[in-house]
């Protein structure tokens, strides 16, 4: 993992309530998420977020497209 100058900066918006190594590291958060056919938890809104359920469906339903 390498060392991200932005990470404490990162971690002031990062709304993501599951606790990994990657909180704050977007770069390696987006990456592990995509690489799972997912989505990190800083894009859907608090409630989306705590269902734990990170698909493109979830983000549509919590954004209220379907």
């Amino acid at each position: 993992m390498a060392v991200c100058p932005n990470q404490e900066k990162n971690l002031e918006h990062c709304t993501c309530t599951y606790s990994c190594a990657k909180r704050g590291l977007c770069c390696e958060c987006v990456a592990y998420h995509r690489a799972d056919g997912q989505l990190p938890g800083c894009f859907f809104s608090k409630e989306g977020e705590a269902a734990y359920d990170r698909s493109v469906t979830a983000l549509a339903r919590d954004a209220g497209v379907c």
